[in-house]
């Protein structure tokens, strides 16, 4: 038997039995204020525990629930260790709470997660997959709504929005979209100039350049830079709306937040992305008439002959309904992603780069689609 404990209002000690079982008995009162000496001492009475033992507490008259959850921890170290722990004796309330802090059989120790299986997690990326298409669908079919409503009401839509945005998606991005479009037909010129010069075909890199640029170049280029400028920007514009509850605050005033953010934004988009591609075209065609003037020899007049003879205003009009369908999907996804974003700053920051992702590889889909499509239409 263990020697009670010192000075204090609790006593713990240990009786060991025969059969190789021991009680550790406590009595008096067990508080939190004290429960770095019940901890202490009923370790140190369990240094060589038996397989085993017992709390007893039918001595005990006042117990706090910091203590219980001390000795049910206590206990559960125990069982973890193969020593088979148990209360007995708890009467009043020191049963009430024995009952709630560990008398239900629940397990002591939290099993660790299971890893989840590769049809687990097929599973969750299809649930979350189908998740995020019902709602792209939801969101289409709102702004397919709006728009009808905004024909029959044009004065319900704020047109004064239009032109700065526009402005934003368009104006604001001209010097970065003539640069690299520029540096676009600049590039197909060295590489066709290498392979046409061995086949004395220097005049063909203008066909080269002008069919490569307005039919699929200059119209993805200029989107892919639309949709890092001004897709990321409305999807952060509007997730702080969200967040910071402006857009519920809209939806309390009676206003349809689709009609008065999304639809100017998508509809600035539409407009403002084929004129910023015939603008891509045109540098594009200039791109490669340096290097055929530099490189191959080519006076303008000759550059600009051979690239009117191989285009045609379909060519370049093809260009353009990709970049209107183009726009079309930049401006719905940054919206919807931007509606959907929630927890701050960071569901802000994760939406936005969501949108980026998805634009760029609804993109590369949608050209993709064109371009079959144009190839069985003979166009």
């Amino acid at each position: 038997m263990a020697p009670p404990n010192g000075p204090t209002d609790f006593r713990v000690e240990r009786v060991d039995y025969e059969d190789g079982r021991a009680v550790l008995v406590f009595a008096g009162a067990l508080r939190f204020a004290e429960a770095s000496l019940v901890w202490a001492d009923v370790r140190e009475l369990l240094l060589d525990a038996p397989p085993t033992v017992r709390f007893d507490l039918s001595d005990v008259e006042r117990i706090d629930g910091g203590c219980m959850a001390l000795l049910v921890q206590l206990r559960c170290e125990l069982e973890s260790a193969g020593v088979d722990a148990a209360f007995e004796g708890a009467r009043g309330q020191a049963a009430e709470l024995y009952e709630l802090y560990g008398g239900t059989g629940r397990p002591c120790l939290r099993a660790p997660p299971r890893r989840p299986g590769l049809l687990d997690q097929v599973g969750r990326v299809t649930l979350a997959l189908a998740g995020e298409l019902r709602a792209a669908l939801d969101f289409v079919g709102a702004l397919c709504l709006s728009l009808v409503r905004a024909l029959r009401a044009p004065g319900s839509v704020r047109w004064r929005d239009l032109a700065p945005l526009m402005e934003r998606a368009g104006a604001d991005g001209l010097v970065i979209v003539v640069l690299i479009n520029f540096l676009v037909g600049f590039i197909m010129g060295f590489q066709g100039a290498d392979q046409l010069q061995r086949f004395g075909a220097n005049v063909f890199v203008a066909d080269l350049v002008g069919l490569s640029v307005t039919r699929e170049l200059g119209p993805l280029m200029t989107a892919i830079i639309v949709c890092g400028r001004s897709g990321a920007s409305f999807a952060a514009e509007l997730g702080t709306m969200k967040v910071s509850e402006e857009v519920d605050a809209l939806h309390s005033m009676g206003f349809d937040p689709i009609r008065f953010l999304v639809f100017p934004r998508v509809l600035a988009l539409c407009l403002a992305l084929p004129l910023l591609t015939l603008i891509a075209d045109a540098v594009g065609v200039v791109g490669g008439l340096l290097v055929g003037i530099t490189e191959l020899q080519l006076t303008v007049v000759a550059y600009t002959n051979e690239t009117l003879k191989a285009l045609d205003l379909l060519d370049v009009f093809s260009g353009v309904v990709k970049s209107v369908v183009f726009a079309a999907a930049i401006g719905l996804i940054a919206c919807q992603q931007g509606l959907a974003a929630e927890g701050g700053a960071v569901g802000v920051g994760q939406r936005t780069t969501s949108s980026v992702v998805s634009i760029l590889f609804a993109l590369i889909l949608i050209d993709a689609g064109f371009t079959v499509a144009f190839y069985a239409l003979g166009v």
